[in-house]
């Protein structure tokens, strides 16, 4: 059998197929990422969410690819060597970066624009079999712009600051946050990506009746295209979307293209498919 992960950082879709690669089962734990935790906490989420879910056919697994968020030429080995510590019975271990995942679910073997917008974001210029060239992603407080988490960002900034006194309330009364708790989650508590990407559901659930809400999401959308895809210089390629946020938002996210002048291609909710 054979298993292959597609993690980023809020979660990972795990799919198992038999021996004709058919899908047998699809699995998801927490997200995985070496970069941000340490080995321990890994091995946690394996052993206590994964194998539970794959049972007795753990043994059985021969094949393991895992493509995630945070596997850094550095990391690379980490993941491998954790991943073959616990599958004992996996004769070949691959570990790759989410990008180079997200590429050959979108193109195959074909050239194209590889983008991924979820909680975090990437892009890359794919020759049909390696990365050849990737603009870096910075990450949420730096970069990452088009992503869940910017998106939380950006939506939380505008709300307070850009005189939407009748909207905070209808925000603070349909989440249940105050901006002290927005401020507590984001600069004292654990994975603030996570949260402000979790944001997304209520943009998403406004944004049709807040005309201020599709434009700041139409807006960050460019903002990936500038500072990221326009760098690889190939305007006639089409970008090709993997991630929820691009698949939710898929319709800012083609007006977004347009205005930039690209042309999309495929869009997946996930590189494992939905």
């Amino acid at each position: 059998m054979k298993l292959i992960a597609d993690s980023g950082s809020t979660k990972t879709d795990w799919c198992l197929f038999d021996i004709e690669d058919k899908v047998k089962s699809r699995l998801a734990t927490q997200g995985i990422n070496p970069f941000h935790m340490s080995e321990d906490t890994i091995l946690g989420i394996i052993r206590n969410e994964l194998l539970p879910q794959l049972d007795s056919v753990c043994s059985s697994i021969e094949e393991i690819e895992f493509y995630g968020a945070g596997c850094t030429v550095a990391k690379i080995p980490v993941m491998k060597a954790l991943l073959s510590e616990v599958f004992l019975s996996a004769k070949n271990v691959v570990v790759g970066s989410d990008m180079l995942g997200a590429a050959k679910a979108l193109l195959g073997n074909n050239e194209g624009i590889a983008c991924i917008l979820g909680t975090g974001a990437n892009s890359c210029l794919y020759d049909g079999e390696k990365i050849i060239s990737n603009v870096s992603p910075m990450g949420y407080i730096l970069g990452d712009e088009g992503s869940g988490a910017v998106l939380g960002k950006t939506f939380i900034n505008e709300l307070y600051k850009g005189g939407h006194q009748d909207f905070i309330k209808v925000f603070e009364k349909e989440t249940n946050l105050t901006q002290a708790d927005i401020i507590q989650k984001v600069y004292r508590e654990a994975l603030p990506n996570r949260f402000l990407a979790s944001l997304s559901k209520f943009i998403g659930a406004h944004i049709a009746e807040e005309q201020w809400i599709e434009n700041m999401v139409v807006d960050c959308f460019r903002d990936f295209f500038r500072k990221n895809v326009r760098h690889y210089n190939r305007k006639d390629l089409s970008a090709s979307f993997v991630g929820s946020v691009a698949f939710f938002y898929r319709i800012q996210l083609k007006k977004a293209a347009e205005m930039e002048g690209y042309t999309i291609g495929k869009i997946l909710k996930s590189p494992l498919g939905d």
